[in-house]
């Protein structure tokens, strides 16, 4: 199991970092200085990878780095960064040392993805690639059906969609199914601190208009996919907006964004006329916990990568396991899954994996799908749900955070039969 180093002065970042580094099957140290960083660097074992912040209480990634060096320390290092400008950036790529960037506001998206490109060689960790993972449910053939209609046209388009449900794959169909698929495609972060795209200085327009503009220099006749486009900066926001209004340059938009988007651009946080010029058309990716049914069938998959990458037997899944994924919530929709399972066959004993070998993260984030029985008027469809979820009442009833004995009398209250279905 590889080590991974991290060195934060953050201690809820932190948590998060270890929380995400734990489910994907490595181990974990923290250091929140340069000095007790330098200790744990010293008693890493061969394959393990260091994670720093740019900066920290007594000193700076660089410093971090070059100490490494000079000890001829050779383990690869990420750079978190947050806010900071262009040139600390290149700096800290360029002439500091490290492999790779994080960005702070995107830890959960690309950790344990980045650190996977890194850690060799005792952990196998996969990555969703660019293809859409076999899926059954009715919600997921709609989105396939979408993704077909929209390639068939030149409009711009936004993918809606929860933390980890592979928007960014579904974004890339829609630009290998278009006509345009013969010409380039640029992905941008728009979370990133910087941009990374070019700047000349002489030019007597903004950093921001010079490295925006160069995407579409890059991509002329093809396609722009900015990802989490709802963490994009008012100023970005304007510089974008003024390309698409006045230059209408010949390069097709599509953004992926959290569903937050929308209530960004109720409260002007996010400015509605670039809204409107980016969302010409959209897709709603449904959650995991709005299509159960697709659970097996992904996780499966995952399986199948597992042993082909690792040469090992391939794993399945009983009857328990499948239960136990179909009752968790999953924040983290796919990506999550991905690492859950992945853990479960690293650690399973036999071929078989059945719900004691499923560790669920208890430090999920709080969110606001609680079938906790709250608002009388989404009651019914509230208790529909929790059974189907469950698959019987006393699961549903467990689900709801109510007694048997309650839930029958609401299931009287609102007609409901044992079936989960509404009587005439």
């Amino acid at each position: 199991m590889n080590k991974i180093l991290i060195v934060d002065a953050s201690a809820s970042d932190n948590r998060v970092m270890s929380g995400l580094l734990t489910k994907a099957g490595y181990d974990s140290v923290v250091a929140e200085s340069i000095e007790a960083g330098k200790t744990e660097a010293a008693e890493l074992p061969p394959g393990a990878v260091i994670v720093t912040a740019m900066r920290l209480p007594d000193g700076t990634a660089r410093e971090l780095i070059n100490w490494l060096k000079a000890e001829d320390y050779k383990f690869p290092v990420l750079a978190i960064v947050e806010n900071l400008n262009t040139t600390d950036a290149i700096d800290v790529m360029r002439g500091g040392g490290a492999v790779d960037i994080i960005q702070r506001l995107a830890i959960d998206k690309q950790l344990v993805e980045t650190v996977g490109k890194y850690a060799r060689p005792e952990h196998i960790v996969l990555t969703l690639d660019n293809q859409l993972i076999p899926r059954i449910s009715e919600e997921w053939k709609a989105v396939e059906e979408k993704v077909s209609a929209i390639a068939a046209t030149n409009a711009n388009a936004i993918v809606f969609g929860e933390c980890g449900t592979g928007k960014e794959q579904i974004a890339r169909q829609i630009y290998q199914q278009s006509s345009r698929e013969q010409k380039p495609l640029t992905i941008v972060e728009a979370g990133s601190a910087p941009f990374i795209g070019i700047h000349d200085p002489t030019s007597d327009r903004s950093e921001v208009y010079n490295r925006m503009k160069s995407y579409f220099a890059k991509s002329a006749g093809g396609t722009i996919i900015f990802k989490n486009v709802h963490l994009l900066s008012f100023e970005k926001q304007s510089v974008l907006l003024h390309i698409l209004e006045t230059e209408h340059p010949d390069v097709r938009v599509i953004c992926t964004a959290e569903p937050e988007l929308l209530k960004m651009v109720a409260d002007k946080s996010f400015r509605p006329n670039l809204f409107f010029i980016l969302r010409q058309l959209d897709i709603a990716v449904p959650s995991l916990k709005e299509a159960t049914e697709d659970i097996p069938a992904i996780a499966d998959f995952f399986l199948k990568q597992y042993a082909a990458k690792t040469d090992n037997g391939r794993k399945h899944l009983d009857a328990s396991a499948v239960k136990a994924l179909k009752l968790f919530p999953w924040p983290g929709n796919v990506r999550e899954l991905k690492d859950i399972v992945l853990f479960a066959a690293f650690h399973a004993k036999i071929d078989t994996i059945s719900e004691a070998d499923i560790k669920f993260n208890l430090s999920e984030p709080s969110a606001d799908d609680s079938l906790a029985l709250r608002n009388p008027l989404k009651e019914r469809d509230m208790i529909i749900e929790a059974y189907r979820r469950g698959g019987n009442w006393k699961q549903a009833a467990q689900l709801l955070g109510v007694t048997e004995k309650t839930l029958i009398n609401l299931r009287k209250k609102y007609g409901i039969d044992s079936n989960g279905e509404i009587q005439p």
